[in-house]
């Protein structure tokens, strides 16, 4: 696998098929190995999730939005959330991609979990924010919170990725 650079990403993204749409903006958000997500909500979790071994039991846990303030912030305490990001994100069959939250996260006591973006994915994906940081962290709507770096394949997959979150918040 190759790490695509800024170049490279800047063609994909102004392609037929955009790598990633609805972007705030895009020579913001372009970084030398990465694109950057920025934040479009937040919600808590209410309940419990679960998860087996071939998701015959899957449960993903319900949760509640948290409004952003008149200035558009949020006071996050510490605790588990789940994000959704403004943009939506087209794998095409020769990529796939790994996030890591923004380093400021990091030094403010916070965290994003993220999983493997898969060959063939397409949606507006959700990730899980952890404020680690015991007098919790603020977050403004649209802020830039995660760094997706795309790789490429050895080879194109014939089949691309087609589980539950395929065209999730589109």
């Amino acid at each position: 696998m190759t790490l695509l650079s800024r170049n490279e990403l800047r063609d994909i993204i102004n392609s037929d098929t955009p790598l990633v749409e609805n972007m705030i903006d895009t020579e913001t958000q372009l970084q030398p190995n990465s694109v950057e997500l920025t934040l479009k909500n937040i919600e808590k979790y209410v309940d419990a999730g679960a998860v087996d071994f071939d998701n015959s039991e899957r449960k993903t846990p319900s949760t509640e939005t948290i409004e952003f303030d008149d200035k558009d912030w949020a006071h996050l305490d510490q605790g588990a959330y789940k994000i959704t990001f403004n943009e939506i994100v087209n794998i095409p069959l020769d990529l796939a991609a790994i996030a890591r939250p923004r380093s400021t996260l990091l030094r403010c006591g916070a965290n994003i979990g993220t999983a493997v973006w898969d060959s063939g994915y397409r949606g507006r994906s959700e990730s899980m924010l952890v404020v680690h940081n015991p007098h919790g962290f603020g977050l403004k709507r649209n802020a830039r919170v995660m760094q997706l770096l795309f790789f490429n394949l050895h080879s194109e997959l014939t089949e691309g990725y087609s589980g539950k979150y395929q065209h999730e918040n589109l």
